[in-house]
């Protein structure tokens, strides 16, 4: 069964949970709350592309408020994936195929190939590029 997206029910989410971006604690505490909400579900085509957006935002503020003098940072993303989803190191094992592999990414010795991003974007639902330098 394929699901289509709805664009009146994307725009009534919208409308519910008004994103913007993310310029207090207070904010990305609130969009962390829809996100976990939504992480632990599932979800329709419509709160997917929500999920996104949020997860989007709150990683730009997070960037910038707690990293300012970082670039984008896909390791801290994955951390924040697996701690949200409640997800294992060996979750990670079992997608990667490699424990040393995941130690070394986990550390930074390694940075997240295209292939291994396009895996762990399947395994959370999200965009590859969030895990992508």
């Amino acid at each position: 069964m394929t699901l289509t997206f709805n664009y009146d029910k994307y725009k009534k989410l919208l409308i519910t949970y008004l994103p913007k971006l993310i310029k207090s604690e207070a904010e990305n505490e609130q969009a962390l709350r829809i996100v976990e909400d939504l992480m632990h579900r599932e979800r329709t085509p419509e709160e997917d592309e929500l999920y996104q957006l949020l997860i989007t935002l709150v990683e730009k503020f997070e960037q910038e408020y707690y990293q300012p003098n970082q670039q984008n940072n896909p390791v801290s993303m994955l951390l924040f994936l697996l701690e949200e989803s409640e997800k294992s190191r060996d979750d990670l094992v079992a997608v990667l195929g490699s424990e040393d592999l995941v130690d070394n990414i986990l550390t930074g010795q390694e940075k997240i190939t295209t292939e291994q991003a396009r895996k762990l974007a399947e395994f959370f639902h999200i965009e590859p590029s969030v895990l992508m330098e």
